[in-house]
């Protein structure tokens, strides 16, 4: 491409292709035809490559590691200008605008085969610009898409901001925007397109993500998936006012079956996982948003790929958990935010000075880090007096959150169906174990980096600092996954980055809906957290990174039977005092739970579980299925020693009458 280096010109820029069209060229008519325009966004799994040629924006991706096929891309297409493209050539070569981690991974390898410097810009300065670049300046580049239908969406320039932006890559990054140069980068997940892609590659062997895509068109979720009636009926479900369709737990019903992963089809598979991941990423942005007070939600990044399903799903659920008051708005250019950012020349348009303020979720004002010492506000021991009010999380094939603010008195605020159900049933699909104790133990002895994507493998060992971001953060879980050969990976490390995956998403929510509901305790339970020493501490890690150490974490130590001694405890109710059941709930909520990562000595999991011999995980297990049982059979004897008392006092009131 011949010309000296230009800066791009929007005025009149217009969309061509039909409205269906994925990546459709930009038509620029005030664009010198002789420009040499060319930016990268160098991702942890895709190539993003924007370039202008002939009065037209093109949009071209390529697989991270297939590096070699862009760069050859670049030469043939004769995108390196002689003159280059800074005014200012680095060192004698010509500059390529580039932006995301890899530009800082791989300056070596284009500057050896192209001859060319990369002039690296900040991955999320310049996704903003992007995003802001076309929703301001490229009509009809936003849309809804709900039910299957497209609907463009007509964006007033001067009624955009603030607006949520959560971009999709291998991870998925949230980012409040508040003005042309002002934005707060809020939160992020580590459950993102790399995720889908990494575990779609294990479990269904395709070998792209548009192959994916395209095998998830075809299939039966409710193959895998438990809903609310596969749980308790119909009846049961509208007296709990949950619709009897309702997600339960994604791949909750292989846990029940005795087929292996060679017995589903790839179509079901790879439904299921689109539905599981989609509804999760939304859960997270309407959280978010509803934590910011803000009703517009953009949804950008290279794994939406204009794909039906994946819009749907996410415009459903941001519907759903919002009750109709947010609505999800997409990017006909959503992958290349970062790239056309890039190509922005910021001298020339002004946003060199872009005011970029790194926050947690949190209250207005910053809060403390945690310290070592023992803090009231984390390790305080609950009693009856200072219980109330309080989050229960309920990890259980999916998992339930219900704010309780007295006796008798809570209400079910939300829930995930990501739960105990996912881990197991996903563990049983991909290592073959047969049992949450196989599980448990495998996920013991493995390493999760072996498939996890860190933030180190994006930008090198140096992390992100800009955003506080570590080398040793995980970016995408399973997003290191690039063989679609199960047996290419150990059992162990599976098992491992599973239950880092889903703890921490847990830990994650559950952070969010305390702060939404203004809740600074949780107790955490369910037969799935099973007094296990690492799920309690990846739970209490999460909780308090994402809280900065303002939720208090507490876990029971009969966490699987609570719904028995409930059972039980209701006989106080019916007149019936010689249970003692007040003593018996407090021993339960109260008696030594495990607070925070910090073991009460009438309570240890180290204890338990790592002693050396006296009582394994299995044995203990299997104590509590069996103290399980005599529990439910003792309850039902009650019941019908109840129904028996019940008919007597009919009887006597009869005879009375």
């Amino acid at each position: 491409m011949a010309g000296c280096p230009a800066n791009l010109n929007l005025g009149g820029a217009e969309i061509r292709g039909d409205l269906e069209e994925r990546n459709p060229h930009i038509f620029l008519p005030n664009q010198p035809p002789d420009s040499s325009l060319l930016a990268l966004d160098i991702g942890g799994t895709l190539i993003k490559l924007v370039y202008f040629s002939e009065g037209l924006l093109h949009f071209v991706k390529f697989e991270r590691r297939r590096l070699h096929d862009c760069l050859d891309f670049i030469r043939s297409k004769k995108l390196i200008s002689p003159n280059g493209f800074s005014a200012e050539p680095s060192n004698g070569h010509a500059t390529i605008k580039a932006t995301g981690g890899g530009a800082f991974k791989f300056t070596g390898r284009f500057k050896e085969i192209l001859g060319v410097s990369l002039d690296k810009l900040d991955e999320i300065d310049s996704v903003v610009a992007g995003a802001n670049i076309l929703l301001k300046e490229i009509p009809g580049e936003a849309f809804t898409h709900m039910d299957g239908k497209r609907q463009a969406v007509e964006i007033d320039r001067n009624n955009l901001f603030p607006y949520l932006l959560v971009n999709i890559g291998s991870g998925v990054g949230m980012i409040k925007v508040t003005g042309n140069r002002k934005f707060e980068r809020v939160t992020g997940t580590h459950i993102g397109g790399g995720t889908m892609f990494g575990l779609a590659k294990l479990l269904t062997g395709c070998l792209s993500y548009d192959e994916f895509l395209k095998l998830s068109q075809q299939g039966d979720n409710l193959v895998l998936d438990l809903i609310v009636k596969d749980i308790c009926g119909d009846l049961v479900s509208e007296q709990q006012g949950l619709s009897a369709s309702t997600l339960a737990s994604s791949f909750g019903k292989v846990i029940a079956s005795k087929r292996t992963l060679s017995d589903y089809k790839p179509e079901d598979l790879a439904t299921t996982l689109l539905s599981a991941f989609t509804y999760n990423i939304a859960q997270i942005a309407f959280l978010v948003a509803a934590l910011l007070g803000l009703n517009r939600v953009f949804f950008g990044g290279s794994y939406i790929r204009g794909h039906p399903s994946t819009m749907d799903n996410i415009s459903y659920a941001i519907s759903y958990w919002s009750k109709g008051q947010m609505q999800a708005t997409f990017l006909r250019h959503e992958g290349f935010l970062g790239a056309l950012g890039a190509l922005m020349s910021y001298k020339e348009l002004g946003i060199e000075d872009i005011e970029m303020v790194d926050v947690h979720l949190n209250d207005k004002e910053d809060l403390p880090e945690p310290s070592s010492n023992s803090d009231e506000s984390v390790t305080t021991e609950p009693n009856e007096h200072n219980i109330f009010p309080y989050l229960l999380v309920n990890v259980g094939s999916g998992v339930s959150m219900i704010e309780v603010i007295g006796k008798w008195k809570f209400e079910r605020i939300i829930g995930t169906h990501l739960g105990g159900g996912t881990i197991l049933g996903l563990a049983r699909l991909l290592t073959g174990c047969t049992s949450y104790e196989e599980f448990l133990e495998l996920s013991q002895r493995g390493n999760n980096l072996a498939v996890d994507l860190t933030v180190g493998d994006i930008y090198g060992e140096q992390g992100y600092p800009k955003h506080g971001l570590p080398a040793s953060t995980t970016a995408s879980s399973f997003g290191k996954v690039t063989s679609n050969k199960l047996s290419d990976y150990k059992a162990e490390d599976l098992a491992a980055a599973l239950l880092n995956a889903f703890t921490y998403n847990i830990g994650q929510i559950s952070c969010f809906v305390a702060k939404l509901s203004g809740l600074k305790k949780i107790f955490f339970r369910g037969t799935y957290i099973c007094g296990h020493e690492k799920i309690m501490d990846k739970i209490s890690c999460s909780m308090k990174y994402w809280s900065k150490g303002q939720l208090q974490t507490t876990f029971l130590c009969h966490e699987g039977f609570l719904g028995a001694v409930g059972a039980f405890w209701s006989y106080e109710n019916m007149g019936i005092d010689d249970f003692a059941t007040k003593e018996v709930m407090k021993q339960v909520l109260l008696g030594a739970p495990y607070i925070g990562g910090n073991s009460p000595s009438s309570y240890s999991p180290k204890q338990i579980f790592n002693n050396g011999g006296s009582m394994n995980l299995k044995k203990e297990v299997e104590r509590l299925q069996n103290e399980n049982t005599e529990l439910n059979a003792e309850v039902q004897r009650l019941r019908n020693e109840n129904a028996k008392l019940r008919a007597k006092l009919e009887m006597l009131q009869h005879d009375k009458s």
